[in-house]
């Protein structure tokens, strides 16, 4: 234990003398986030820009990873995976307008279904302490997911961009603080 106690020390002192590099990238995201907010339209299509040149990249290299497994069925299953995830990241580069319709819809269904089985698990646990906290998460998740659900797809042109610049700014107070408390 004290080993390991030693090197999450060493490695806390080692960052620490890097504070100031935190508190700046915290800034630059800020400033990113505020950007995003200020235009949600361009930092949709952004976002739908990565989205796809990750899936792009995934799809290459499954494909290039089929040529290196051993029997015909594994061969075509990855082959057809990269095949299909390459011509998803194309899509999204030939229409991303058409992609954030289809990523917002996924969203709105991904958080609809992570509200309800954490429902699902707060009610499972009610008897113990904070369980109504997790069934509270998971209506304000499924709440959210239903909203975005019902203005659907007009607000594709927005919902993706708007989550990024969110993110970017809570990232950024995160690494302004964790900054400022290792300088501290």
């Amino acid at each position: 234990m004290s080993l390991q106690g030693n090197t999450l020390e060493d490695a806390i002192g080692r960052t620490r003398d890097k504070w100031g590099w935190l508190v700046a990238l915290g800034v630059l995201l800020l400033i990113f986030g505020g950007i995003a907010f200020g235009n949600l339209f361009i930092a949709t299509v952004a976002s739908v820009y990565v989205v796809g040149w990750l899936m792009l990249m995934g799809g290459v290299i499954e494909i290039i990873h089929a040529f290196g497994v051993k029997t015909w069925g594994r061969f075509f299953y990855w082959l057809l995976s990269g095949l299909l995830y390459a011509v998803a990241g194309f899509f999204a580069f030939y229409n991303p307008l058409l992609a954030s319709a289809v990523l917002t819809f996924l969203l709105a269904v991904a958080l609809i279904a992570s509200g309800l089985l954490r429902a699902w698990v707060a009610w499972n646990h009610r008897p113990q302490q904070g369980w109504g906290w997790l069934l509270a998460a998971a209506i304000i998740t499924i709440l959210l997911g239903l909203i975005i659900a019902m203005g659907w797809p007009v607000n594709s042109l927005w919902v993706l961009g708007m989550f990024l610049a969110v993110d970017l700014i809570f990232q950024g107070w995160s690494f302004i603080a964790t900054g400022l408390a290792l300088k501290r």
